[in-house]
């Protein structure tokens, strides 16, 4: 059973999941958010107080940045003390990002921020909407001794509930688009809702603090077999470059031609933090376990442990826009901040 007095907040930046078609023509048309409850009375049946906030203009996900990621963790500033908790409907190509970002930018987050969307919209009958928004709104709501269960920032996606920064998308046309390798789900969803209470965050300061200033001067570095100075030279010497993520093979490992360690290191030299994340979904950076890893991190080239790129990009952008010296945001990017890495590899 819910609580009446329990408050919920959705916050619905645009996607996939809030189009219904139109009884007329038959299109897929954006779903009118202040009529909620009569598209989807199941919501009646909670007993909570719901309300929602729509994005003008909605946003597809291919479209959102940091701006628009500034302004969801507004929006939730706004509204802290007057909801229990908040459901984020998103995109689900970036959602991900969202969901790093937020975790980062919500320090001290005492309340579930739950962002959920869907592969087929919401007013298409065979789609995975209904049971995305539902469950997000229940997890959501849920509480234990007045305290809410899961109160860090999460995507629900079929029948499971991430950890935001540890989560990937992974498939485009499966409804259970989303995995976590290298961390369990806070709660798988059946017949009942169960959580892992192990494995869910709880805050040590019930304050929060948002975090509006992020550092775009990042890039990304994918190796792969061939790779040329050219490519790695255009991206280290990128004008106002702060820090590239070096996108790397199985547990670190990277070429051992000089004139790629020498590039990487006169960038070390000038300032710029390089950060080993692997290409691999599942595992964790060690860098020196195999001699192609042992050169980077005699270079200066800071390992990611299991961030995945999504949490490492978020993470840097946060850390830069923090001001911290170079060396502190090198310190901070092998510490878990928001749990979004294992500390114990």
């Amino acid at each position: 059973m819910t609580n009446p007095k329990t408050s919920i907040l959705i916050i619905y930046t645009g996607g996939t999941i809030g189009m219904i078609e139109d009884a007329q023509s038959g299109a897929l048309k954006t779903f009118n958010f202040d009529h909620l409850f009569n598209e989807i009375p199941e919501l009646k049946k909670y007993n909570l107080r719901i309300a929602s906030f729509s994005f003008d203009p909605l946003i597809d996900s291919s479209n959102m940045n940091p701006s628009n990621w500034i302004k969801i963790a507004s929006t939730i500033k706004e509204n802290y003390q007057a909801y229990d908790g908040f459901v984020i409907l998103h995109g689900s190509d970036t959602m991900a990002y969202t969901a790093s970002a937020l975790s980062f930018m919500l320090e001290n987050l005492a309340k579930p921020v739950i962002l959920t969307g869907s592969q087929l919209p919401i007013g298409v009958i065979r789609t995975d909407g209904k049971e995305n928004l539902l469950t997000a709104i229940e997890i959501a709501a849920a509480q234990k001794d007045g305290k809410p269960m899961v109160p860090e920032v999460c995507i629900y996606f079929e029948n499971n509930l991430y950890r935001g920064n540890r989560t990937h998308k992974f498939n485009a046309e499966n409804f259970s688009a989303f995995i976590s390798a290298n961390y369990p789900s806070l709660a798988k969803v059946g017949v009942h809702i169960r959580y892992n209470h192990q494995a869910i965050l709880s805050p040590k300061i019930n304050f929060l603090i948002v975090h509006s200033q992020l550092d775009q001067n990042i890039a990304i570095l994918k190796l792969f077999p061939g790779i040329n100075q050219t490519v790695v030279d255009a991206t280290l010497q990128i004008n106002g470059l702060k820090a590239v993520i070096l996108e790397t093979y199985g547990s670190g490992n990277a070429p051992t031609d000089s004139w790629f360690l020498n590039s990487l290191e006169n960038a070390i030299k000038k300032g710029i933090i390089v950060l080993n994340i692997t290409q691999c979904k599942g595992g964790s950076v060690v860098q020196g376990k195999y001699e192609t890893s042992s050169d980077s991190l005699k270079i200066g080239v800071t390992g990611g442990v299991d961030m995945t790129t999504e949490a490492a990009i978020t993470k840097l952008m946060y850390l830069l826009g923090e001001n911290f010296s170079t060396e502190e945001v090198k310190k901070l990017l092998s510490i878990s901040l928001r749990g979004e890495l294992s500390e114990e590899n």
